[in-house]
């Protein structure tokens, strides 16, 4: 068995500490141009380029700014994604694909010049990125998308070279792509953001919104924010609209970092779909000469479907790839990090519904939120502010609907449904409290009524309702991180049952006298 980091802790958390933002008083009004619902780099990056714009703006965040999604990503800004050009081409045109890649590699460029133009001190490096595959199998496949992303206009080439430490049989290559460190960056914008005159509240939940004219934005302790537009951008959405519930799909993926000697760098930012997904890339690593931080992510999972000591197995896999493939590489962290996909595979970003006059989203961004984030900003603040839209503006439209995704939709709801209606005909995941071990947590059917239990590891037991507050599915325990997670919409909760992640805005109730 590997040896894996006790903690759980994101490497760009730890290394980039910030001073908090104070909540929204309770009770107080607040009026703005624009409210902003979520703090990570799509709200982060809409905000700031609409302060930029003359803009009175607020930025509202459940947490802590750049700490949730954002402060567990990878930090790749890429504009090659897996093998998405070949199946665009495929599935919605060349012409589509084009505009994909013309948009997320202008992401790219954008980013870098905010970086240039802020002076943000963010570890930004210039890399190749790469998607490869070590089995002659899918050698073809490579080559397909290698096509599809010159024709779309990257700067891709096939080779069969790479600096990665194990032959590979084939790969996609594209030139000039970015690394950073995610959290840097973004406490870099928000500190250009409060200079620019806006605002942040941390620690503020938003669990209302009145589109009216204007839009109305209502917080949990009582507050009120009153805006001309209104932007959700919650990772997934908090709100019940549009039909994003049947059109989102929530995943989970693990992360482990490790110390690598630098001259053992691979020098680029790789992606296989192979072994369940593998992803790799270095950071610089300030705290020991010599050395880069090697970041590994594959292993993926929806929220609430592992079972027990399955997510530490997960871990254990990544690590003995980690460990083959670099063999001098040493493990320091690991943590998980969580994406949603959509029916076509384009993120949705515009007007929140086929009603909506001020309200906007962006969401789904199928594991490339850097990039999306960034493009996130720019079009929404172009949407608000009334700027001639890109071209590719209405590729990303969330209230588009087409055949195609029918097939997508219907699987997305049928597995919810699934999973809705058989949680409640299993008479429980435990007999009994006492089988539930320290450190470990089960639904057990307590006096006829469900409870969610966990011991902790000092033996003391916490129950709480099952019922997710969001859509009402039954949670289930994520061992290896500690929380419970909905397996419908991906909602995780932390073992007092306060919200660690939406759509879900309200605690699990508790319930006392279980054992």
């Amino acid at each position: 068995m590997t040896t894996l980091p006790v903690g759980y802790e994101s490497y760009w958390m730890l290394s980039a500490g910030a001073a908090p933002h104070a909540p929204l008083p309770p009770g107080s009004v607040t009026d703005v141009d624009a409210a902003v619902v979520g703090g990570g780099v799509a709200g982060l990056s809409v905000a700031w380029e609409l302060a930029r714009a003359g803009r009175s703006v607020v930025v509202l965040e459940a947490d802590r700014i750049a700490a949730g999604v954002t402060g567990h990503t990878t930090g790749k800004v890429s504009a090659l994604h897996g093998l998405v050009y070949s199946y665009l081409r495929e599935k919605r045109g060349a012409g589509d694909a084009r505009l994909y890649a013309s948009s997320q590699q202008q992401a790219v460029e954008h980013l870098a010049a905010v970086t240039g133009e802020l002076g943000i001190d963010c570890e930004l490096e210039r890399i190749p990125a790469y998607s490869f595959v070590e089995s002659g199998h899918h050698a073809d496949e490579i080559r397909a998308e290698a096509d599809a992303a010159r024709e779309a206009g990257l700067p891709a080439s096939f080779v069969t070279e790479t600096g990665l430490p194990f032959p590979v049989r084939a790969a996609v290559r594209v030139e000039n792509q970015v690394q950073f460190h995610p959290r840097k960056y973004l406490l870099g914008l928000a500190e250009d953001l409060l200079r620019r005159g806006g605002r942040i509240h941390e620690r503020t939940r938003v669990t209302g919104l009145d589109e009216g004219e204007p839009c109305r934005v209502v917080t949990e302790n009582g507050a009120e924010v009153v805006a001309r537009d209104v932007v959700v951008a919650t990772h997934y959405p908090v709100f019940d609209r549009a039909l994003m519930f049947s059109r989102l799909e929530p995943r989970r993926e693990l992360v482990v970092s490790a110390l690598l000697p630098a001259g053992q760098d691979p020098g680029g930012a790789y992606l296989t779909p192979e072994r369940g997904t593998r992803s790799v890339r270095t950071a610089p690593y300030p705290f020991g000469k010599g050395r880069r931080l090697l970041i590994v992510t594959g292993e993926k999972f929806t929220p609430g479907t592992a079972g027990q000591g399955s997510v530490n197995a997960g871990y254990e896999r990544l690590a003995a790839w980690t460990y083959e493939r670099f063999p001098d590489a040493r493990l320091v962290h690991r943590w998980a990090t969580q994406d949603n996909d959509t029916t076509d595979g384009v993120p949705y970003i515009g007007a929140f519904h086929p009603a909506s006059q001020h309200t906007w989203v962006a969401t789904g961004f199928g594991g490339w939120g850097m990039s999306g984030g960034v493009l996130s900003g720019q079009l929404l603040a172009a949407y608000i502010t009334g700027q001639q839209l890109p071209p590719w503006a209405k590729l990303y439209e969330p209230r588009r609907l087409s055949p195609r995704e029918a097939p997508a939709m219907l699987r997305f709801q049928s597995t919810v449904a699934g999973r809705f209606v058989g949680d409640r005909l299993r008479s429980s995941y435990a007999d009994t409290v006492d089988e539930i071990a320290p450190g470990t947590g089960a639904i057990v059917r307590v006096r006829g009524r469900r409870c969610a239990v966990h011991r902790t590891p000092e033996g003391e037991v916490r129950a709480l309702s099952p019922r997710c507050t969001h859509l009402g599915c039954l949670v289930r325990f994520n061992d290896a991180e500690g929380a419970w997670e909905c397996p419908c919409h991906g909602s995780r909760f932390d073992t007092e049952g306060q919200v660690i992640q939406g759509p879900a805005t309200r605690p699990l109730e508790r319930r006392d006298d279980v054992s």
